[in-house]
């Protein structure tokens, strides 16, 4: 059995010919101005979404500021650390920026003493928070945030597209049928 090889032609949906419908000229610009609208939207909202996250980080990096703690109990070495390697949590003591002296668990270094002082950030209400992230992370965030949305947003133009192309290719697919049936009663005689 011989296989017969599929051929594709750019642009054939816009080219004159006597067998194309008037759909597929519809789907070919469903798909380019879903590739289009894509292509732009998707960098307008990587653009936005990046913006938000730098936005945010320098929120962020600008409301917390350095304290120093003293650590309440000693932390043994070889404590067990699950989320980081040399670090465990440990209660500390500190005084904010009004002069109200606050205790919560922090992140140490395994093996502190008790009464040691330990850094710790707060946010501008004197709780404890995480420290700022560096400049190369935060930009790492920016970029990862960025992208993500950019992608996000291009993917979901381009399902709306897809959707739409096959809602018009299901319609002339219907017409052809009901357009078969009409030419097929026409002719009547059956052979054979």
């Amino acid at each position: 059995m011989r296989k017969t090889k599929r051929v594709k032609v750019l642009g054939w949906r816009w080219r004159r010919n006597e067998l194309r419908r008037h759909s597929d000229a519809v789907e070919a610009w469903i798909v380019l101005a879903a590739w289009a609208f894509a292509t732009a939207g998707g960098a307008v909202a990587g653009v936005a979404g990046a913006q938000a996250v730098e936005a945010a980080q320098a929120r962020s990096g600008a409301e917390h500021r350095p304290a120093t703690a003293v650590l309440l109990g000693t932390v043994p070495r070889g404590a067990h650390a699950p989320a980081t390697y040399d670090r465990v949590r440990a209660n500390v003591r500190w005084t904010d920026a009004q002069g109200t002296v606050r205790t919560a668990t922090a992140d140490v270094k395994a093996g502190t003493t008790v009464g040691s002082a330990v850094p710790v950030w707060t946010d501008g209400r004197g709780h404890l928070v995480d420290e700022p992230a560096s400049p190369a992370v935060a930009k790492a965030r920016v970029v990862l945030a960025g992208s993500g949305v950019g992608l996000a947003g291009g993917l979901f133009v381009l399902a709306g597209g897809r959707l739409i192309r096959l809602r018009v290719e299901r319609r002339a697919t219907d017409q052809w049928g009901e357009e078969w049936e009409r030419t097929g009663a026409r002719w009547g005689r059956r052979t054979g």
